[in-house]
Formats: structure tokens, C-alpha cells, sequence
């Protein structure tokens, strides 16, 4: 199996419990995630040996997300501690019609002050094959895109394969530089991209038309921004875009298509009602991709793999996927009722 490297920021969520509205009652749960640890840890799951790099401070929570990662096999020895903060996010779980609410404080926190340099990639990366990244970390700041672009381009230099997910988060798009110009240089890197429609839209630039079916996808359409997109990053091997219908909070249905150099294919479509969590969905389908991609025979058996991956994680509390690859496998190749086993 890859022997992989995730680069971000861990962070500590904060969700008011059952589906409360913010403060309703004095309490909040917390998880450990940020959508790099989220790959890390699935891939850990899936087998392989994963090791994050970031920035934490060096204090109690610092130490305690430590222990999280060391908890799910997520190898730590490579964590920079210093910086004051953690960075957080709370967020407020949708229902129905109730859209989920997130509210990022990430200002200042220890990854965003970190600056190229601070890491020796070298070391880091030696004994890898992988390196994957998101454009979650270079939206905080100047010095945080300019240490993820370091970190893609020493990954090229030692001969590692790199994904990008593009993941663009407005909110986060804050200190003057605009997303299509950060990460059209760092996805030149990439050998395997991650994104869906807005992403492209956003953090590229792509505009190519969609036309809006109701509630199917126009298949069409992403075919034509899959084309468009591999066209302008030519070092791209394969592109990923997950389609996700949001009839509301609770229903969605779930599907993704995978462009390669020959072929667009598309996944199976999953009808996902009763969600319990949907953070980290993406992050599992990139880690579900990346694993299929490694140990299973075709890129179609890879999407179907990332796709049942991101479902399940569905249906777990929290940023991380904790699956299995047997679970993955099981759902794959059609086992979708539910029922106890025993």
C-alpha cells in the first residue's frame, strides 16, 4: 500500500448536541477533524501507513488532538509544535429544511502563522509516496498558501504522486489574494484532483455550462467541466467531481464522475436519507479514491469505492470516517439494507 502524507490543519469542532440551535443549552460536543486529518485518518482505517503534517500549539489541546490521531494509527511524528491556538469551528447540524451552519475562528491559529521554512519537507516527506493537500489551508493566509505551495513542490521534486482537493470555502477567502490565482499554481502539481462544481467555479475559475435539470445532474455538463479542467492542468492524470443533490438537511443523493486520460465514468447514485453527519463526506470520498486507486484493479472499482466510503460516513458522528475497508467493500458491491448482522 502508498505509504501517504496529508498536509493541514487539525482543528476542534464544537456542535451543540441533538441537533440544537447554538447555545440553546449550555453545552457543546467537540470532535477532532479539518479535512486533511479527516484523509489521514480514513486512509489509516483503509490500512496504510499515513502521516500528517501540521502546525499545533503546544499545549493541552494541542497534545489532546495529538492523542486522537495516535488513536486511529495516524502517525504524528512529524507535527510542528508551536503558536498559540488551535484553530475552531462550530457547527450547528441542519434538519429538514434547517440548512447545517458553520462558523469558522481560524484567525491566527497556529497553522496560519506558519510560514515556509518551518517544515523540513525532506524529512517529512522521505519514505512517501503521496502527498495530499486541500485549498482549505492555503484560503487562511498568505504564508499558509505559500507553505502548501513549498510543500506540492517538494512532494514533485522527491518523485511523490500528489492530490489536490480543491475545497473552497468562501468564508475563509479573506486576506486579498482571490482562489483562482492560489491554487491554479498549486494544482499544477497534482496528479489526482478533488472537487466538485462550485470548486472548479471558484477556486479555478472554470466556468463551462450546466444546465439545471431539476433534481437529476447533467451529466453532460460535468463531462464538459472534467474535459475543461484537465485540459488547462495537463500534468493531471485524474479528476474527480462529486455530485451531491440536497433535496434538504436530511436527503441527499449522492454520486460522483472520475475523468481520466481516455474516459469520463460515472459512479452509482446513492439515496441518502436520515444523515446523520455530512462533514468530512468529501474528505472520505478522497481518501476512498485514493485508496481504490492503490490496491484496486480499475478506476471504476475506485469510484465505486470512494462512493460507498463517503456514504457511509454519512451515517457517523463526527469529522472522522471511521470505516473499514471490508464495510466499504460490502456496500460496493451491493449490500445496502442495513439489516443487523449478527
Amino acid at each position: 500500500m502508498k505509504n501517504v502524507v496529508a498536509f493541514g490543519e487539525i482543528l476542534l469542532r464544537l456542535s451543540p448536541p441533538d441537533r440544537e440551535r447554538f447555545f440553546q443549552s449550555p453545552r457543546f460536543q467537540t470532535f477532532f477533524g479539518g479535512a486533511e486529518a479527516n484523509v489521514a485518518a480514513s486512509l489509516a482505517q483503509f490500512g496504510h501507513s499515513v502521516r500528517l503534517i501540521s502546525v499545533l500549539p503546544k499545549n493541552e489541546i494541542g497534545s489532546a488532538a495529538v492523542r486522537a490521531l495516535r488513536l486511529l494509527g495516524v502517525e504524528t511524528d512529524h507535527l510542528l509544535r508551536k503558536g498559540t491556538r488551535l484553530g475552531l469551528y462550530f457547527v450547528e447540524m441542519g434538519a429538514n429544511q434547517k440548512p447545517t451552519q458553520v462558523i469558522y475562528d481560524r484567525e491566527n491559529s497556529a497553522l496560519a502563522e506558519a510560514r515556509p521554512g518551518d517544515i523540513d519537507w525532506a524529512g517529512a516527506l522521505a519514505g512517501r509516496d503521496w502527498l495530499h493537500v486541500t485549498g482549505i489551508t492555503p484560503a487562511l493566509s498568505r504564508s499558509a498558501a505559500d507553505l502548501t505551495l513549498e510543500a506540492v513542490k517538494a512532494a514533485r521534486s522527491m518523485g511523490l504522486a500528489v492530490s489536490v482537493d480543491l475545497n473552497y470555502r468562501a468564508m475563509l477567502w479573506n486576506y486579498g489574494l482571490p482562489a483562482p490565482e492560489v491554487m491554479g499554481e498549486i494544482f499544477n502539481f497534482a496528479d489526482l484532483g478533488i472537487a466538485n462544481e462550485e470548486d472548479c467555479q471558484k477556486a479555478l475559475g472554470i466556468h463551462p455550462p450546466i444546465s439545471n435539470q431539476g433534481e437529476r445532474p447533467d451529466l453532460k455538463g460535468f463531462e464538459r467541466l472534467t474535459l475543461e479542467v484537465m485540459e488547462r492542468f495537463p500534468r493531471l492524470t485524474r479528476l474527480a467531481v462529486t455530485l451531491r443533490e440536497s433535496r434538504n438537511a436530511d436527503q441527499n443523493v449522492w454520486s460522483a464522475v472520475l475523468r481520466n486520460r481516455e474516459e469520463c465514468l460515472t459512479g452509482a447514485a446513492y439515496e441518502i436519507t436520515d444523515i446523520v453527519d455530512r462533514i468530512g463526506a468529501g474528505d472520505a470520498f478522497a481518501a476512498g479514491l485514493i485508496h481504490g486507486l492503490d490496491v484496486l484493479s480499475s478506476d471504476r472499482e475506485a469510484l465505486e469505492f470512494a462512493l460507498a466510503a463517503s456514504c457511509l460516513k454519512h451515517s457517523i458522528p463526527g469529522d472522522f470516517n471511521l470505516v473499514s475497508e471490508r464495510e466499504v467493500l460490502a456496500l460496493m458491491r451491493g449490500d445496502r439494507s442495513g439489516r443487523v448482522r449478527r
